[in-house]
């Protein structure tokens, strides 16, 4: 069964890469522009992983967490942000956490985090 992405990103060209790419590699990807439009698909749908932009509009990336964390979900979050060094300590030490990327991100890597994540569960350094 394919693993299904949620691209939670106020930039349309980043939200678009990415799709692209992660469709392009099997996945079935869903993508939303705001923080509150991900809480709905999230309540609506099952993600496999959410890769989350840190700085979004209505609802920040760590509002979001904060709000899957007190609904009990246990989906995998990559977290990407522009300003990594100013990503708050509570975002990294959420248990959804798994990995933090900086924007630019090499694509490359960014789809063997994806990977990793997918087929092993764990937390990726």
């Amino acid at each position: 069964m394919k693993s299904k992405l949620l691209i939670v990103d106020d930039q349309p060209g980043i939200r678009l890469l990415l799709t692209d790419i992660f469709e392009s590699e099997g996945y079935l990807v869903e993508a939303a522009k705001t923080g509150k439009e991900a809480v709905q698909k999230v309540e609506n749908n099952v993600f496999d992983l959410i890769m989350l932009d840190y700085k979004l509009p209505i609802i920040d990336g760590y509002q979001f967490i904060k709000q899957m964390e007190a609904d009990y979900m246990q989906v995998p979050v990559i977290v990407m942000s522009g300003l990594v060094e100013n990503i708050d300590i509570e975002i990294k030490e959420s248990y959804l956490v798994k990995k933090i990327v900086a924007k630019p991100f090499n694509v490359q890597d960014i789809c063997d985090t994806v990977s990793t994540i997918l087929n092993s569960g764990t937390d990726v350094s």
